[in-house]
Protein backbone atom coordinates (compact mmCIF):
# COMPACT_ATOMS: atom_id res chain seq x y z
CA UNK A 1 0.00 0.00 0.00
CA UNK A 2 3.09 2.49 0.47
CA UNK A 3 3.79 2.03 -3.11
CA UNK A 4 0.67 3.25 -4.58
CA UNK A 5 0.38 5.91 -1.72
CA UNK A 6 3.82 7.00 -3.32
CA UNK A 7 3.36 6.23 -7.01
CA UNK A 8 -0.31 7.95 -6.59
CA UNK A 9 1.54 10.99 -4.56
CA UNK A 10 4.10 11.33 -7.50
CA UNK A 11 1.29 11.30 -10.08
CA UNK A 12 -0.62 14.29 -8.02
CA UNK A 13 2.86 16.02 -8.08
CA UNK A 14 3.64 15.48 -11.46
CA UNK A 15 0.19 16.63 -12.82
CA UNK A 16 0.05 19.76 -9.85
CA UNK A 17 3.48 21.36 -11.16
CA UNK A 18 2.86 20.96 -14.96
CA UNK A 19 1.37 24.41 -15.35
CA UNK A 20 3.25 26.06 -12.91
CA UNK A 21 6.66 24.34 -14.89
CA UNK A 22 4.29 25.52 -18.25
CA UNK A 23 3.91 29.62 -17.03
CA UNK A 24 7.59 29.63 -15.98
CA UNK A 25 8.68 28.37 -19.63
CA UNK A 26 6.33 31.06 -21.56
CA UNK A 27 7.88 34.16 -19.19
CA UNK A 28 11.07 32.65 -20.01
CA UNK A 29 10.79 32.38 -23.61
CA UNK A 30 7.78 35.06 -24.01
CA UNK A 31 9.72 36.64 -27.11
CA UNK A 32 10.75 33.61 -29.16
CA UNK A 33 9.14 30.90 -30.36
CA UNK A 34 5.58 30.78 -31.30
CA UNK A 35 2.88 34.05 -31.30
CA UNK A 36 -0.31 33.85 -29.13
CA UNK A 37 -1.55 37.43 -30.34
CA UNK A 38 -3.26 38.14 -33.53
CA UNK A 39 -0.61 40.24 -36.06
CA UNK A 40 -1.99 43.87 -36.59
CA UNK A 41 -3.00 44.89 -40.18
CA UNK A 42 -0.79 47.28 -41.48
CA UNK A 43 -2.54 50.50 -42.44
CA UNK A 44 -2.41 52.00 -46.07
CA UNK A 45 0.03 54.77 -46.45
CA UNK A 46 -2.01 57.22 -47.49
CA UNK A 47 -1.03 59.52 -50.74
CA UNK A 48 -0.18 63.32 -50.10
CA UNK A 49 -3.23 65.16 -51.60
CA UNK A 50 -1.76 67.53 -53.95
CA UNK A 51 -1.68 71.13 -53.37
CA UNK A 52 -4.62 73.26 -54.77
CA UNK A 53 -3.61 76.76 -56.59
CA UNK A 54 -4.21 78.94 -53.49
CA UNK A 55 -1.57 76.88 -51.16
CA UNK A 56 1.31 76.74 -54.19
CA UNK A 57 0.54 80.39 -53.97
CA UNK A 58 0.66 80.97 -50.45
CA UNK A 59 3.61 79.30 -50.83
CA UNK A 60 5.05 81.06 -52.73
CA UNK A 61 4.03 84.69 -51.78
CA UNK A 62 6.57 84.78 -48.87
CA UNK A 63 9.41 84.72 -51.57
CA UNK A 64 8.31 86.75 -54.21
CA UNK A 65 7.60 89.46 -52.28
CA UNK A 66 10.87 89.34 -50.32
CA UNK A 67 12.63 89.10 -53.81
CA UNK A 68 10.67 92.35 -55.31
CA UNK A 69 10.17 94.14 -52.33
CA UNK A 70 6.13 94.42 -53.10
CA UNK A 71 3.16 96.63 -50.96
CA UNK A 72 0.15 95.26 -49.87
CA UNK A 73 -2.03 95.66 -52.89
CA UNK A 74 1.08 94.75 -55.14
CA UNK A 75 1.24 91.88 -53.19
CA UNK A 76 -2.83 91.00 -53.13
CA UNK A 77 -2.89 91.76 -56.99
CA UNK A 78 0.04 89.49 -57.92
CA UNK A 79 -1.67 86.72 -55.46
CA UNK A 80 -4.62 86.96 -57.32
CA UNK A 81 -3.32 86.72 -60.42
CA UNK A 82 -0.98 83.75 -60.02
CA UNK A 83 -3.88 81.76 -58.46
CA UNK A 84 -6.04 81.78 -61.91
CA UNK A 85 -3.33 81.03 -63.69
CA UNK A 86 -2.16 78.68 -61.57
CA UNK A 87 -5.98 76.58 -61.32
CA UNK A 88 -5.81 76.66 -64.86
CA UNK A 89 -2.64 74.85 -65.24
CA UNK A 90 -3.72 72.30 -63.02
CA UNK A 91 -6.88 71.73 -65.03
CA UNK A 92 -4.56 71.77 -67.96
CA UNK A 93 -2.63 68.92 -66.44
CA UNK A 94 -5.62 66.90 -65.46
CA UNK A 95 -7.06 67.14 -69.26
CA UNK A 96 -4.14 64.93 -70.65
CA UNK A 97 -4.34 66.45 -73.79
CA UNK A 98 -2.17 65.65 -76.75
CA UNK A 99 1.73 67.37 -76.52
CA UNK A 100 0.84 69.97 -78.91
CA UNK A 101 -2.65 71.02 -77.70
CA UNK A 102 -1.19 71.46 -74.03
CA UNK A 103 2.24 73.27 -75.35
CA UNK A 104 0.13 75.81 -77.38
CA UNK A 105 -2.60 75.95 -73.88
CA UNK A 106 0.19 76.81 -71.47
CA UNK A 107 1.89 79.57 -74.26
CA UNK A 108 -2.05 81.02 -74.38
CA UNK A 109 -2.15 80.49 -70.62
CA UNK A 110 1.20 82.02 -70.21
CA UNK A 111 0.80 84.76 -72.59
CA UNK A 112 -2.56 85.63 -70.56
CA UNK A 113 -0.71 85.93 -67.29
CA UNK A 114 2.04 88.09 -68.76
CA UNK A 115 -0.40 90.88 -69.89
CA UNK A 116 -2.50 90.80 -66.79
CA UNK A 117 0.85 91.27 -65.05
CA UNK A 118 1.83 94.27 -67.43
CA UNK A 119 -1.72 95.76 -67.09
CA UNK A 120 -1.95 95.32 -63.10
CA UNK A 121 1.79 95.96 -61.66
CA UNK A 122 4.25 98.73 -62.11
CA UNK A 123 6.84 98.65 -64.71
CA UNK A 124 9.44 98.79 -62.65
CA UNK A 125 7.97 95.50 -60.23
CA UNK A 126 6.92 93.94 -63.74
CA UNK A 127 10.72 94.25 -64.92
CA UNK A 128 11.65 92.64 -61.49
CA UNK A 129 8.92 89.67 -61.60
CA UNK A 130 9.91 88.85 -65.02
CA UNK A 131 13.32 89.13 -63.91
CA UNK A 132 12.72 86.99 -61.79
CA UNK A 133 10.83 83.70 -63.25
CA UNK A 134 13.33 83.93 -65.41
CA UNK A 135 16.15 83.25 -63.18
CA UNK A 136 13.93 80.63 -61.53
CA UNK A 137 12.80 82.14 -58.38
CA UNK A 138 15.93 83.65 -57.48
CA UNK A 139 16.16 87.00 -55.44
CA UNK A 140 16.92 89.72 -57.89
CA UNK A 141 20.19 91.26 -57.24
CA UNK A 142 19.85 94.90 -57.72
CA UNK A 143 22.95 95.93 -59.54
CA UNK A 144 25.15 98.91 -57.80
CA UNK A 145 28.15 99.72 -59.20
CA UNK A 146 30.79 101.15 -57.18
CA UNK A 147 32.68 104.29 -58.42
CA UNK A 148 35.82 104.98 -58.61
CA UNK A 149 37.74 107.53 -56.94
CA UNK A 150 40.05 109.85 -59.01
CA UNK A 151 43.11 110.46 -57.17
CA UNK A 152 44.43 114.05 -57.99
Amino acid sequence: MRTIFKTFALIILFFGMTPVLNAQYNQAYRNSGRRRTIPQAQEPIKKAEPLTADEMVAAEMPKITEALSLNDFEQAVLSSILTKYVQQRIELKILNLSPEKTREARENIDRKQDEEFKASLPEDKYDALIEYQQNGGKKVKSKKRKKKKNKS
